[in-house]
């Protein structure tokens, strides 16, 4: 990382968007207790959805499971707490139980890792998946999120397990707008007490957009349901950390058809190094615990994502609309500190058991979106074409950053994918299908391991990765409100290259010859049935998704670390969400996800393997209730169950997972005043239940965690 000479922080740059902005600003009250964002008129629409389309499309015109998580749902979970991951947990049936921490290991969509993209910019690298990618802005610059869910290749690589797509807010009023966000939490404890500061200026005019946000947020340490506090991720954590937010989004209308959109956008979320980790007993039912210490060479962990994006727009191109987006992304990962971990000694430079380093990841990315869109093609009336061409260069590396050694030496995948997707209304049915071609290039220089992994010298290479992806589907609407759709893709990802390169311990290897830097395609089959009415809406689907060289995590008993097994993988889910609307004071959700997954033991052997909590969570059960108890005020409660789980009985190769559910309770509540702004209250976890996380109820590395206890969040936000 390169040291900045000159910062400037969130908040004086806040003071001097507020001092430009006042003069032409005048007292408004709060407009919507419900809402922490606001939203183009479009994006305010759960009906049209963008992600996979590039334009707005119908949601009933997309034969798959689509999912929109509006605002008003973000500003109830940022109510509860500043988890960005926890909203997904609460909300999708297939999204994983929130890992409540930085690192999102185990979190999965329907048993895949997923494609998260912020205004359509990746920030995830599959050359080598951190699971930290969950945290690289503010939740509340977030006007919306777009969910894609089961493998899809419309937005490139890496979306094995669905696309989530944040959106960023846009101004809907004419004229300035300055809101201020502040919240304070608490578990009651004199050092778990934690606060976040926010201001965000829109302005809109007839020919510009704005949007300016900032924010600030310390975490205090986190304390369980019996007063314990919570252990430190092996990998990173939420508790004891600082986190500043800086977004700009601008847009100038050129002419009638013409838009032009620059983003920009900064991120850091970093340790404050007030605690440490301590070992509890499994064996004794003690969980693992942070006491007061600085981290080894007083190193704490960090994400730093920052990304610039120049959008350009134009609806007269060959009587249809052309988009391109040219991005640059760069997002550097620093994980925990070690002193005499195994694989980060060398004799050469500390005598062994004695050095402490700390790895990192970075990722340069820069790339191209463009796609054209026109619908009544040939003057058939209901026919439409999406064509264009996504170019980009991810180059990822990872690092020993205290001894600034090389772990993973740098890896430059390039990739040039054209695509495009044919739509056809016939009166109540919609027939889809398109096709995407990857033509990807992955180049890796020679390279030496490091000392556990015995020094040996590795053959630089390229290797292709070349990939036909089609993709074809129905909907059906049968009867008022009802519609069924049909629909098959394929997604492709790449497999944690990093992981396997910098494991290479015989010599004579090089990069070409690697098996498990096989390109992963899984095929998903889907059939559903949607409803909605003004009554409410209902959902239910069942998925099947089948990669013949596919990806699973399990964890070896040995060294209590991750293991990825390259076997088919076959994944069968079936989920179900509603709403049921009693009347405009009482309105409830529901959601059940079901998901089972095998794989192989052995090369070759029968797919007799269940896959387990590494690859996704038991079954899940939730809902809410809301009482809107006047015009200016709600109250929602909100509950999340797992099941218990017993998976590959009677099997000695270290298999055989146990894990017991648990059901947890939130609460918010928000009201508005007619002069001071409205006022939030929050509760997770509302009964104080003492919990272990599922993804610690099996032996792994320092991962024996319980999950938060109650937890009190009060938040105000007021507009000018």
């Amino acid at each position: 990382m390169k040291t900045e000479t000159l910062q400037l922080t969130p908040i004086a740059a806040a003071v001097g968007a507020l001092l430009v902005a006042a003069s032409a600003t005048a007292f408004a009250q709060t407009t919507d207790a419900a809402a922490a964002t606001a939203t183009t008129p479009d994006q305010n629409s759960q009906s049209v959805i963008v992600t996979g389309t590039r334009t707005p499309k119908a949601i009933d015109k997309i034969p798959g499971a689509v999912s929109v998580i509006t605002s008003a749902e973000i500003g109830k979970s940022l109510a509860i707490s500043e988890d960005a991951t926890a909203v997904l947990a609460r909300i999708l049936p297939g999204y994983s139980e929130s890992t409540q921490a930085l690192s999102n290991t185990g979190e999965t969509l329907r048993g895949r890792i997923p494609l998260r993209l912020f205004d359509g910019i990746p920030q995830t690298s599959p050359l080598r998946e951190t699971n930290r990618s969950g945290a690289f802005t503010d939740l509340g610059v977030v006007g919306r999120i777009e969910v894609i869910e089961g493998p899809s290749a419309s937005e490139g690589i890496g979306a094995s397990g669905g696309i989530i797509n944040y959106i960023s807010k846009s101004p809907t009023k004419m004229g300035n707008e300055i809101s201020i966000n502040s919240k304070v939490q608490t578990q009651f404890h004199s050092d778990s007490g934690g606060y976040k500061l926010g201001i965000e200026f829109l302005h809109r005019d007839d020919n510009w957009d704005l949007v300016f946000a900032t924010s600030d947020v310390d975490r205090g340490i986190g304390y369980d349901a019996n007063g314990r506090r919570v252990g430190m991720n092996a990998s990173g954590s939420l508790m004891d950390t600082d986190g500043h937010n800086t977004f700009l989004k601008l847009a100038n209308r050129l002419t009638q058809s013409q838009r032009l959109e620059l983003v920009a956008s900064r991120f850091k979320l970093a340790g404050k190094g007030r605690y440490v980790y301590q070992e509890g007993s499994r064996k004794d039912g003690i969980t693992d615990t942070a006491v007061p210490g600085k981290p080894f060479e007083g190193q704490a962990e960090f994400n730093d994502f920052r990304q610039y994006g120049l959008t350009y727009t134009n609806d007269e191109v060959a009587g249809g609309t052309f988009t391109a987006t040219a991005y640059r992304a760069s997002q550097a990962m620093r994980f925990v500190a070690e002193k005499g971990g195994a694989d980060k000694q060398d004799p050469l430079i500390a005598p062994l058991g004695t050095l402490t380093d700390q790895s990192e990841v970075n990722s340069q990315k820069h790339g191209l979106r463009t796609g054209w869109n026109r619908s009544d093609l040939f003057n058939v009336s209901g026919l439409e074409l999406r064509a264009g061409v996504d170019v980009v260069q991810d180059q990822t590396e990872q690092k020993l950053a205290l001894t600034n050694r090389t772990w993973v030496p740098p890896m430059i995948y390039k990739s040039t994918a054209p695509y495009a997707q044919l739509s056809y209304d016939m009166g109540p049915v919609t027939v889809s299908g398109g096709y995407r071609r990857e033509d990807g290039e992955l180049s890796v220089d020679s390279y030496t391991t490091t000392y556990y992994n015995k020094r040996v010298f590795v053959e630089g290479g390229t290797l292709d990765y070349k990939a036909n992806l089609p993709n074809i589907g129905a909907v059906w609407k049968f009867a008022p409100g009802f519609s069924t759709y049909v629909s098959y893709s394929k997604g492709f990802t790449l497999p944690n290259v990093g992981i396997p390169l910098r494991n290479v311990n015989k010599p004579g290897q090089s990069v070409a010859g690697i098996l498990d830097l096989q390109a992963v395609i899984a095929d998903n089959k889907e059939v559903g049935v949607n409803w909605k009415g003004s009554q409410g809406s209902f959902g239910v689907s069942y998925y099947r998704s089948y990669s013949d060289f596919g990806v699973s995590l399990r964890i070896d008993p040995v060294t209590n670390d991750f293991v990825m097994r390259r076997f088919p993988v076959l994944i069968k889910g079936f989920e179900a969400n509603g709403e049921y609307i009693l009347n405009r004071d009482w309105r409830f959700t529901g959601l059940y996800s079901r998901i089972r997954g095998t794989t192989t033991a052995t090369e070759g052997g029968p797919m007799n393997i269940a896959m387990g909590y590494a690859n996704f969570n038991p079954d899940k059960v939730g809902g809410t209730a809301t009482w809107s108890y006047s015009d200016k005020g709600s109250a929602t409660l909100g509950f999340t169950t797992l099941m218990n789980r017993e998976l590959n009985v009677g099997n000695t190769a270290g298999f055989y997972e146990k894990t017991t559910g648990y059901t947890l309770f939130d609460l918010n509540s928000s009201y508005q005043t007619s002069k001071y702004g409205t006022f939030s209250v929050g509760i997770e976890n509302l009964f104080n239940k003492f919990y272990i996380l599922t993804g610690s109820q099996m032996p792994g590395f320092q991962n024996y965690t319980a999950g938060r206890g109650r937890t009190l969040s009060v938040s105000h936000r007021i507009t000018f």
